[in-house]
């Protein structure tokens, strides 16, 4: 995507960087290295693509520190983060122009409160007591129910389904085809040993500054509410349960699955197709790597610390238990 062209001396004043080479250098977009062209600006992340970046089409290089080179024909945007530098870069450079306005086929209820500078897709339904914060882009063929609350420069991509009550914060960015506040998964026996709905009528909150990707879902409380903290990250496809908390810059990616009244703690990261049973506890800057399993109500604790496995365990428990069964497995061949 390429957009308004900057003098790179500008970003580097902007964004706090140490400039090499010629300020008046313009960039209008970002590329990888291999498809880099004229107007580019590319990521080097260590010397051998650094060397890479220097003889390809860019137009400058972010870079590290270890940056060094006789050469001036690419200017240099040097940082200790360049990797966060890149970032930010990429976010000024490359942003969606805003649009505004409302579909013809849109179906918005006439007590719903929509603000300033809206967007409001084709098919989109929104329902009785909705409130839509300013700024905010609603994508084709999204439902937002009853008493639905978002807040301003949200981002609703199409086809999501908002259930009554859910609140959004500001800036939250909700990736096609989630469905937020659906039923928990929560039953008891009858007498006849029939499973009856248990009451699943709390709320969901989702903090400002959460992004949730494609084709998630997230169930609301059953009678409390389940919460998403501010700046917490998932990926797609991972399920929530109800009366969950996600904590503050928590990340989870693809695939994972968190049974009902969990607790993920503030910055942990919780990796690809883990499975969280029910009233478990991670701890805040625990790291869970891909496939783990965790007990219902087990309780992790290790700030920093990595988990493996099914029963999840540090990672150098899970690795001598690794060895030591190829070691018996060696002697059984023999």
């Amino acid at each position: 995507m390429r957009g308004e062209s900057y003098q790179i001396g500008d970003l580097a004043a902007r964004f706090g960087a140490q400039l090499q080479g010629d300020a008046a250098t313009l960039v209008n977009g970002v590329a990888s290295i291999a498809a880099a062209r004229q107007g580019d600006l590319v990521f080097a992340s260590d010397e051998g693509r650094f060397q890479q970046a220097l003889d390809s089409g860019a137009s400058a290089i972010v870079t590290g520190r270890f940056a060094n080179t006789a050469r001036r024909d690419k200017p240099l945007l040097i940082s200790d983060n360049p990797k966060l530098l890149f970032s930010r870069i990429a976010a000024q450079l490359c942003h969606e122009p805003a649009i505004e306005g409302h579909a013809e086929s849109a179906q918005i209820h006439v007590t719903a409160k929509i603000g300033e500078h809206i967007f409001v897709g084709p098919g989109v339904v929104i329902e009785e007591g909705a409130c839509i914060g300013d700024y905010t882009r609603i994508g084709a063929n999204s439902v937002l129910g009853k008493n639905v609350r978002l807040g301003t420069h949200c981002r609703i991509d199409p086809n999501v389904t908002i259930y009554a009550g859910v609140k959004l914060g500001d800036r939250v960015i909700i990736q096609a085809g989630t469905v937020l506040g659906s039923t928990g998964f929560g039953y008891v026996r009858d007498e006849y040993d029939r499973h009856k709905l248990f009451p699943q009528i709390g709320g969901l909150l989702i903090e400002d500054d959460v992004e949730i990707g494609a084709n998630c879902t997230v169930d609301r409380g059953s009678l409390d509410q389940t919460v998403i903290r501010r700046g917490a990250k998932l990926d797609n496809l991972v399920h929530v349960g109800h009366n969950v908390e996600i904590g503050e810059n928590a990340i989870i990616a693809a695939q994972t699955g968190i049974s009902g009244s969990s607790r993920i703690g503030p910055g942990a990261v919780i990796g690809g197709q883990v499975g969280i049973g029910e009233h478990a506890e991670v701890e805040g800057g625990t790291i869970l790597g891909g496939q783990s399993g965790v007990l219902s109500g087990k309780i992790l604790r290790g700030k920093g610390i990595v988990f493996w496995g099914t029963p999840a365990r540090p990672l150098k428990d899970y690795l001598k238990e690794l060895a030591t069964l190829a070691r018996l497995s060696r002697r059984g061949t023999k």
